[in-house]
């Protein structure tokens, strides 16, 4: 039996809504891209099928960052086909799946593709994990919960309580626990290096600033990392030998790339923060917890997909909370140059507010 995968709004929005209409970039929700002039030059590098679970000095790279030996880590075609590799490996028909939103899509689609029951739950208010409404509805047959963290697109992270509760809860069931961390700056604090059942998913694409590599990676125990790499193997056989070399070049100069990091995101957060401020009656700011976007929930009344559709004309792309499963705001990245910023920002100040409507039936204005 199949199952339809739904169509991804955030997909449409970016590659056929927005695409081409934008000069300024405040949707997407990673650094800006590093280009190839800024890696070392390749020189002779051998151009063969390379690794099934990546080359060697990448491995032991990834190892690193989180302080373990490289039997726990697979090389894939970004996180995408990390997160991809684990559903299939791990879920079978039947089986029940906790996620939340607002979210990574593919983290609710994949599994019911897969026939899987699962259980989208809307986070607390606050926008944080709603652990309670995760231990009403886990039932004996749970085998994963997934968690974003930092979350994409509320900027928050998982507090160490809830964590553990949800630790406690997969505990029960012997179920695992997948954590896409792709926003982490800090891998060696993973849950994943403490809790066994504990899956660690993350790429080079949003602190590093490269998602044009597609390099991405998952650490886990031994045993399923094994059982993802015979998967990966019957869709990719192995990633491209050049893009997992120039990914060595970026994490062997982390320091100068998270530095890089740390300075967009303070000093673009601070204008973001100023702008909020001036705009109470129109957003609310969700204070981010170490992502390079922070997400402002709308009180205007207007959908926010409407008002990403007005902003777009002005040059300027957002990303409305209907591509991600959250209705009620929209994402904004600040990891960029703070002219840049302040502009778009411009930009944005004289539709933030809906128009009224013209009566041109009557003449009025």
């Amino acid at each position: 039996m199949t199952h339809a995968v739904s169509t991804y709004p955030m997909r449409r929005w970016v590659f056929e809504d927005a695409a081409g209409r934008f000069d300024i970039d405040l949707g997407d929700s990673n650094l800006p891209c590093g280009t190839l002039d800024e890696l070392s030059p390749l020189g002779d590098l051998e151009l063969d099928y390379g690794h099934n679970r990546g080359i060697p000095r990448l491995r032991a790279l990834v190892a690193d960052l989180y302080g373990c030996t490289d039997d726990r880590v697979l090389i894939t075609h970004g996180a995408q086909q990390a997160l991809y590799l684990v559903y299939n490996a791990l879920l079978r028909p039947g089986d029940q799946v906790i996620t939340f939103r607002p979210g990574w899509q593919q983290s609710w689609d994949m599994p019911t593709a897969l026939g899987c029951r699962v259980e989208v739950l809307d986070h607390r208010p606050d926008l944080t994990v709603d652990v309670a409404a995760a231990a009403a509805v886990a039932g004996p047959d749970l085998k994963l919960i997934v968690v974003n963290t930092p979350c994409n697109p509320t900027g928050q992270q998982i507090s160490d309580a809830d964590l553990q509760a949800l630790q406690d809860l997969a505990a029960r069931t012997g179920a695992y626990i997948l954590l896409d961390e792709d926003y982490a700056l800090d891998l060696k604090d993973s849950a994943a290096t403490r809790f066994e059942r504990t899956l660690s998913v993350s790429s080079l694409s949003k602190v590093y600033g490269y998602p044009g590599l597609r390099v991405g990676w998952l650490y886990g125990p031994p045993e399923l990392v094994a059982a993802c790499t015979e998967r990966k193997f019957l869709s990719n056989i192995g990633n491209s030998v050049l893009c997992e070399t120039l990914a060595c070049d970026v994490l062997e100069r982390r320091g100068h790339y998270t530095d890089r990091y740390r300075r967009l995101t303070g000093e673009g957060l601070a204008v973001v923060r100023d702008w909020a401020a001036r705009n109470t009656d129109a957003v609310q700011l969700t204070e981010p917890q170490g992502t390079p976007f922070a997400w402002f929930r709308l009180t205007t009344g207007e959908a926010p997909l409407d008002l990403c559709r007005r902003v777009l004309e002005t040059g300027v792309m957002l990303m409305p909370g209907e591509t991600l499963g959250g209705p009620d705001g929209f994402r904004l990245c600040f990891a960029r140059d703070p002219h840049v910023i302040t502009e778009g920002l411009r930009r944005i100040d004289p539709v933030l507010r809906p128009q009224p409507v013209r009566n041109t039936t009557s003449g009025a204005v």
